[in-house]
């Protein structure tokens, strides 16, 4: 492998990455949404490139994948989703933006060093292909831990199936028959949950997880 192929490896890694880190700093639905659309792109763009690194033919499948459902037609169907249910578009964040970043920039450092020091005999591409992925792993935990909005937690949940992906593909590749189960699983899931929030919003008024504790209280 020649240093430009490594050096766009790396690249495309860190930007979803980066990515990971302008969703945390969202607090507007639409925004937050369209973000995680790029977040797709750039993951597309990253497994289509280790396809071409690793010859492995079958990765261009998962990137087609995620280019089309990710990056098309699930924001499109969450747009549609939160004009038809009226949601709120401001998220209400359970942490302010500035320490969550700041927890980001502490669990990306974390994934490093951790990933770094256990994997000391891998290939070099895949150790930090597999840093990233944790990185990005963390940062949609993060996401769905600090937002109170249902559809961001959502995001959150399929941001953080990216940062697997990144990891299968990183690690040579998961068999294709694996890609498209995932892929349909998220697709099923997508479904139950729009479903769950128009149930959500027809019971409480509102999408904001925080309405589930003030019922819950109120029952007991």
């Amino acid at each position: 492998m020649n240093g430009l192929t490594f050096d766009i490896a790396h690249l495309l890694a860190g930007g979803l990455v980066l990515v990971s880190f302008m969703m945390l700093y969202q607090d507007r639905l639409f925004a937050l949404i369209n973000v995680f659309a790029l977040h797709a792109v750039v993951l597309a763009l990253s497994v289509a490139w280790q396809a071409y690194i690793q010859d492995a033919h079958h990765l261009y499948v998962t990137a087609a994948i995620a280019l089309v459902f990710k990056a098309i037609v699930i924001p499109v169907g969450l747009h549609r989703i939160i004009q038809r249910l009226g949601i709120h578009r401001d998220i209400e964040t359970a942490v302010g933006i500035g320490p969550t970043m700041l927890a980001g920039i502490g669990l990306v450092t974390l994934s490093m060093v951790l990933m770094l020091r256990v994997t000391p005999e891998a290939d070099p591409l895949a150790r930090e292909d597999l840093a990233f992925a944790l990185s990005i792993i963390l940062l949609g935990l993060l996401v769905m831990v600090t937002r109170r909005n249902a559809v961001s937690q959502v995001v959150g949940f399929m941001s953080l199936e990216n940062g697997l992906v990144l990891a299968a593909t990183g690690a040579k590749g998961m068999p294709l028959v694996v890609e498209i189960s995932v892929a349909f699983s998220i697709l099923i899931a997508f479904i139950v949950i729009g479903v769950f929030l128009f149930r959500i919003r027809e019971r409480f008024d509102s999408v904001d997880v925080g309405a589930l504790d003030d019922y819950r209280g109120e029952r007991r």
